[in-house]
C-alpha cells in the first residue's frame, strides 16, 4: 500500500509553472539500496506529482522502500522484464486519467538523488518533444550494447543517437501509445525510439548528468551484458522484420 508524497512534493513541475502535472514511472528490481532515495528526489526536486514503481518480482525491500518513500507500488508476482514493468506503469498512467498531465518520466531504480536532475527532460517535453532521451555516458561498461543499439537504430531510421540505451526518458501524452508495442525485457529502449521515429514524433536528446549503480565486470556483469545484447539484437531483428512484414503481429508477450 502507498503511503502519502513527503511534503511539499506534487503540483509543480520545475520551472516553477503552476497547474502543471508530471508523473513518473519506476521500474525497479532488487533496488531496496536507492529506490527510496530515487523516489524522493523525483518528488522533492522534479516535482513529480505522482511516482508509480512497478517492482519487478524483486525478492528483497524494494516494494517496502518505494512505498515508504511515498510511491505508488506495483507488485508484478514475477520478474517479467523491464519492458513489461514499463507497460504496466504507463496503463496505470492512462488509466489516472489527469487532464493537466504534461509530461511522463520514465527512470531507472538505481539513480538515487540524481535523479532529481531530470528536470530537463521534462522541460523538453513542453518545449515541444514527444520523446525526450537524457544522454549521459555510464561508467564501468564496454559500450558493445550501446554501439549495437545505436548502430541499428542508425540503419532503421536515419538517425544517431548518442545514448541509444538510456532508460531516462519524458514522454508526452501522445507518445504514451508508444508502450502498447514494447518488448518485455532489454530491448525495450531500442523498440520505443524506433517507433517514435517511425510515427514521426519529436525525439532529442538532452545531456545530463547522471549516476546509477554501474555494472560489475565479474561473472555476473558479464552475463548481464550477454543478455543485454542479445535483447537489443532480438529487437532489431523484430522491427526490420516489421518493416518486411507490417501487417505483422505485435510483441509476443
Amino acid at each position: 500500500m502507498a503511503q502519502a508524497p513527503p511534503a511539499g512534493a506534487g503540483g509543480r513541475g520545475s520551472g516553477g509553472r503552476g497547474a502543471v502535472s508530471v508523473w513518473a514511472v519506476v521500474p525497479a528490481y532488487n533496488e531496496e539500496e536507492r529506490v527510496g532515495l530515487t523516489v524522493e528526489a523525483l518528488y522533492r526536486s522534479v516535482g513529480c506529482r505522482r511516482v508509480i514503481v512497478v517492482d519487478d518480482g524483486s525478492t528483497d525491500g524494494t516494494a517496502e522502500r518505494a512505498s515508504r518513500a511515498g510511491a505508488t507500488v506495483l507488485r508484478q508476482g514475477r520478474n517479467r522484464g523491464k519492458g513489461q514493468a514499463l507497460r504496466r506503469g504507463i496503463e496505470e498512467v492512462v488509466a489516472g486519467e489527469d487532464r493537466a498531465l504534461e509530461a511522463v518520466l520514465l527512470a531507472d531504480a538505481d539513480l538515487g538523488p540524481s535523479a532529481g536532475g531530470l528536470g530537463p527532460l521534462v522541460e523538453a517535453v513542453r518545449g515541444g518533444a514527444d520523446l525526450a532521451v537524457a544522454s549521459f555516458s555510464p561508467a564501468g561498461g564496454f559500450g558493445i550494447a550501446k554501439r549495437l543499439a545505436a548502430g541499428g537504430i542508425r540503419a532503421l531510421t536515419g538517425r544517431a543517437l548518442e545514448s541509444p540505451l538510456s532508460g531516462q526518458r519524458a514522454l508526452s501524452p501522445r507518445a504514451l501509445s508508444l508502450a502498447a508495442g514494447l518488448p518485455r525485457g532489454w530491448g525495450v529502449e531500442v523498440a520505443m525510439t524506433v517507433r517514435a521515429l517511425a510515427e514521426g514524433l519529436t525525439v532529442v536528446e538532452v545531456p545530463l548528468a547522471l549516476e546509477h549503480r554501474r555494472t560489475g565486470r565479474d561473472l555476473a556483469g558479464f552475463v548481464h551484458r550477454g543478455k543485454q545484447c542479445g535483447a537489443v539484437a532480438a529487437t532489431l531483428l523484430g522491427l526490420a522484420l516489421e518493416r518486411l512484414l507490417p501487417r505483422r503481429a505485435g510483441w509476443a508477450r
